[in-house]
């Protein structure tokens, strides 16, 4: 666990979850805007076993993007995800006021709202790992025939010379 100091119990509470891969702008955004909810940010990272479970292969280990989420200053606290089940736990042991996600959960967590203000905010238009992944695919495709391209017309010069 990392984070700033939690002394003042007056603070309203905010805590979100995500796996946080290929951390980018739409990440930053939600950030900062769950933060403007409260006063005290806690963020849960889902772990690389966590993520397994849901059927993500994440490219930054846990431990890097986990450092990355703590070092964003709206955020004051950073804690493993290591199941969907924590979430009750997670607000009960941090008093939280408030749990955010982004709005593509829309309604998923609405049970939570027996124990806190559930918020789903709008997603960074243009953006999203998924979409950095697939793009990030294609152009490795797009290298590899790029090299057998290379490959083929230096065969024919060989052939011709």
């Amino acid at each position: 666990m990392q984070g700033k100091d939690m002394d003042n119990k007056s603070r309203k509470v905010v805590i979100t979850y995500g796996t946080f891969d290929l951390f980018h702008i739409g990440h930053l955004n939600l950030l900062k805007r769950a933060k403007e909810l409260g006063d005290y940010l806690i963020v849960g990272v889902s772990t690389d076993e966590f993520n397994e479970i849901k059927g993500k292969k994440t490219i930054i280990p846990y431990s890097h993007r986990a450092e990355i989420v703590a070092n964003i200053k709206c955020v004051d606290l950073v804690i493993p995800e290591y199941c969907w089940e924590q979430k009750i736990n997670d607000i009960k042991k941090y008093n939280v006021d408030v749990f955010v996600m982004g709005n593509d959960w829309k309604g998923k967590f609405d049970f939570l709202k027996e124990y806190c203000e559930v918020v789903y905010l709008d997603r960074t238009k243009d953006i999203s790992t998924t979409q950095l992944k697939q793009t990030l695919k294609s152009l490795s495709v797009s290298k590899f025939e790029i090299i057998k391209a290379i490959e083929i017309l230096e065969q024919l010069k060989r052939d011709l010379d």
